[in-house]
């Protein structure tokens, strides 16, 4: 069974090509937004294993990726939540860690050019692991 993704992520060709590497990879994406309150809205709509998230989102390019992923925590804590950011400091998401032991990851975008790294980490977050 493959996993149902939602992807966001502000830049469009960004989200375009790693939604085909994980389409060709045996995954799903039921959707991808540019911004928080689509992605709100995608993860209600589709409900999916995973949320694939940019930390930094419009309008501000601060913190409404880790709030959207804040508040699908508590509206579906089945939905695991993998963060993706250019940043290597997260002090925003250390509430989101620390308000759940399990479905939550956090990957640089560098490392999405390690294909295995994502997927592996996807899998992870599906499974309930870290």
């Amino acid at each position: 069974m493959p996993l149902h993704l939602v992807l966001a992520d502000d830049a469009a060709l960004i989200r375009q090509a790693l939604a085909e590497l994980l389409e060709r990879a045996g995954m799903n994406v039921v959707a991808q937004v540019g911004n928080a309150p689509s992605l709100l809205r995608a993860v209600e709509e589709h409900q999916p294993d995973v949320a694939i998230i940019d930390i930094r989102m419009p309008p501000t390019q601060t913190t409404e990726g880790i709030n959207a992923a804040l508040q699908i925590r508590q509206r579906f804590p089945a939905v695991g939540i993998l963060l993706l950011s250019t940043h290597i400091q997260i002090d925003e998401a250390v509430e989101l860690f620390s308000s759940t032991a399990s479905r939550v990851g956090y990957l640089l975008k560098d490392s999405v050019a390690d294909f295995d790294e994502l997927t592996d980490a996807l899998t992870r977050i599906n499974e309930g692991r870290q």
